[in-house]
């Protein structure tokens, strides 16, 4: 399995005015918090696209160029690119870009976008939400796997005969699509073949088990060969030396953001009790010491059987210093017995 970290850059929030941090620091912290990823022998570091206050980075393709040539092996993707509000021919561009300055690490996670900022910035259109995601998509594989075509749609200027450049070192990006949960986007990745990443951010993961096998069942159908399927579990984690000192440190920018966020959808205020048991054995948080993370990993991938594991440690801005102790022991507590756990069932 590989495992690795995933984070929206998150800006800290000063408690006492309330405003949020510097976004320049918060990059200069990122840049470190990847390095450290990279040199304690982390799989993979994903950075996602918002268009919010709250976040450091609208493009990943751009801060992930900065970390390529201060890291040696880590795989570096977006989780998630806004796919629907952008143009496929950039995205491809960026990441190929990307994929030439990093020695062949890139990789593409690209989604339909859990926030909408991104829609009328660009001039999207919100009523086109699925059908632009499909358009795109469908663009974005075809110019993956072929360096000259044409290409005629709906919400994209069409054009003839034409090279896209540069090519990635990689014969072909990686390219996955992330999903929400929802059974019509677990159907597309697997008829198409895609590496397919899940959310699980709450209530119990064996909820997300008829999910996973559904992905199996279709992409066998399809004719995918099932040996090379990949599904990621993306999930809200943190360790630190202790379990209290783990959910004291990660729990204030939780609830903060659980709680904003709430405000905007309607959802009930987000409390301590509830934040316990979401930290319990067979819930969704992966909070606490490294054997309770390993154990928790291990009970997942008894679940799903999945190929890689990501963990969002930094949700509402936790400290710079925190977050590298908590990287620090995902890469060098948690993975290496995780992997030796799971080789002995090979």
């Amino acid at each position: 399995m590989e495992l690795g970290i995933y984070t929206f850059a998150d800006l800290p929030v000063d408690s006492s005015t309330g405003k949020y941090g510097s976004a320049h620091q918060r990059l200069q912290d990122l840049i470190e918090e990847i390095v450290l990823a990279d040199e304690v022998g982390l799989d993979v570091f994903a950075l996602g696209e918002h268009h919010r206050p709250e976040y450091a980075v609208s493009s990943p393709a751009v801060v992930l160029a900065g970390a390529a040539v201060k890291t040696k092996q880590i795989k570096l993707s977006s989780s998630v690119t806004v796919l629907s509000s952008d143009d496929p021919v950039r995205v491809f561009q960026d990441f190929s870009t990307l994929d030439l300055l990093s020695n062949g690490r890139a990789e593409i996670m690209v989604g339909r976008g859990s926030f909408i900022e991104s829609f009328p910035l660009f001039g999207y259109n919100l009523k086109d939400y699925d059908e632009l995601f499909s358009e795109k998509l469908a663009l974005l594989l075809k110019l993956n796997s072929s360096e000259v075509l044409s290409w005629t749609g709906k919400f994209r200027p069409s054009f003839q005969g034409l090279g896209v450049y540069p090519r990635p070192l990689q014969t072909e990006l990686p390219i996955w699509i992330a999903v929400g949960g929802t059974q019509s986007s677990v159907v597309r990745a697997a008829q198409l073949g895609v590496p397919m990443a899940i959310a699980i951010i709450g209530g119990s993961p064996a909820q997300f088990a008829p999910l996973t096998k559904l992905y199996r069942d279709i992409s066998k159908a399809s004719g995918h060969d099932p040996s090379k399927v990949q599904l990621s579990i993306n999930s809200h984690a943190f360790i630190a030396d202790s379990a209290p000192d783990a959910a004291n440190i990660f729990y204030p920018g939780y609830s903060r953001s659980m709680n904003k966020l709430g405000r905007e959808r309607g959802w009930a205020p987000f409390n301590r009790n509830q934040f316990d048991q979401s930290i319990s054995k067979h819930s969704a948080l992966l909070v606490g010491s490294p054997q309770q993370v390993i154990d928790k990993i291990l009970y997942e991938h008894e679940l799903f059987g999945h190929t890689r594991f990501l963990a969002q440690m930094d949700v509402g801005g936790v400290p710079h210093k925190d977050l590298m102790r908590s990287i620090e022991l995902l890469g060098t507590a948690v993975a290496p017995v995780v992997r030796k756990e799971l080789n002995k069932n090979l």
